[in-house]
């Protein structure tokens, strides 16, 4: 996920900034994980591998896997970005209040 450049897909909405890029390892597709609430910012991984960023109109989790969350700064910046644009991720620690 943070080793490569991901392009901003035109489905993205304000449930989600889809992103296109090398998909990412797919679970055991047998192992169905439970539908969980998630925070805005939340990245989950969908059957396809390609990850999406949670904005705030998203679902609860439709049992695929949640890999991180962004910070809220960054979620911001996220729905700022438009279709075909590149984004990156790196490491962050937790900024303590």
């Amino acid at each position: 996920m943070i080793h490569g450049n991901w392009i901003v897909s035109d489905r993205s909405d304000r449930v989600g900034t889809r992103l296109i890029g090398k998909p990412l390892e797919l679970r055991d597709p047998a192992r169905q994980l439970p539908s969980e609430g998630v925070v805005r910012g939340a990245i989950q991984v969908p059957p396809g591998g390609q990850p999406v960023i949670l904005g705030p109109d998203h679902p609860v989790t439709g049992g695929y896997p949640v890999i991180g969350v962004i910070t809220d700064h960054d979620v911001d910046l996220a729905a700022q970005v438009r279709p075909g644009q590149t984004v990156r991720f790196s490491w962050s620690r937790p900024r303590m209040s």
